[in-house]
């Protein structure tokens, strides 16, 4: 199987553990351009969430607890906010309630929630150094042992 490529037989297969993490520019809240690919090199876990939804809320503190610990050791996360079922006041709302320090996505049109084929919210991916998803999760509140125990082996991996 090739791992660098997404598609089989002209048929886009669904974002998963072994694939390379389709590419995808998105604007932050404040309007910046983050475009996944120039990330490789760094662990990327990539949430997809919204404001409303409760395991969403109840998983993000361990986010911003695991980003603050492990941002020096090159993790970046990037919650994508799935905006087509939300909207922006919500999420500066949930953006401030919560002290959110990473980079918040919006996904206006959906893009991202197609191209990942979003089934419930949370889903989170956990992307490796070189690009490849090394584990999905659908659904949450994800616990942040479980963050941790796979940020560890992502993290260890390439590292000098």
């Amino acid at each position: 199987m090739d791992h660098r490529s997404n598609s089989n037989n002209g048929h886009i297969a669904s974002p998963q553990k072994g694939f390379l993490a389709p590419d995808f520019a998105l604007e932050t809240l404040e309007g910046e351009e983050v475009t996944l690919s120039e990330l490789r090199g760094q662990v990327v876990i990539l949430n997809l969430w919204a404001s409303w939804c409760v395991p969403c809320q109840l998983e993000m503190p361990a986010f911003k607890d695991v980003f603050d610990e492990y941002k020096e050791k090159g993790l970046i996360i990037l919650a994508v906010n799935s905006t087509s079922q939300d909207t922006p006041s919500a999420v500066e709302k949930f953006v401030t309630e919560y002290q959110l320090p990473f980079p918040i996505l919006m996904d206006y049109e959906g893009t991202v929630s197609r191209l990942y084929k979003l089934k419930a919210l949370p889903t989170t991916f956990f992307i490796g150094r070189n690009g490849l998803i090394s584990s999905v999760v659908i659904g949450g509140p994800l616990p942040e042992s479980t963050l941790r125990a796979e940020l560890e082996i992502l993290l260890a991996e390439g590292t000098p």
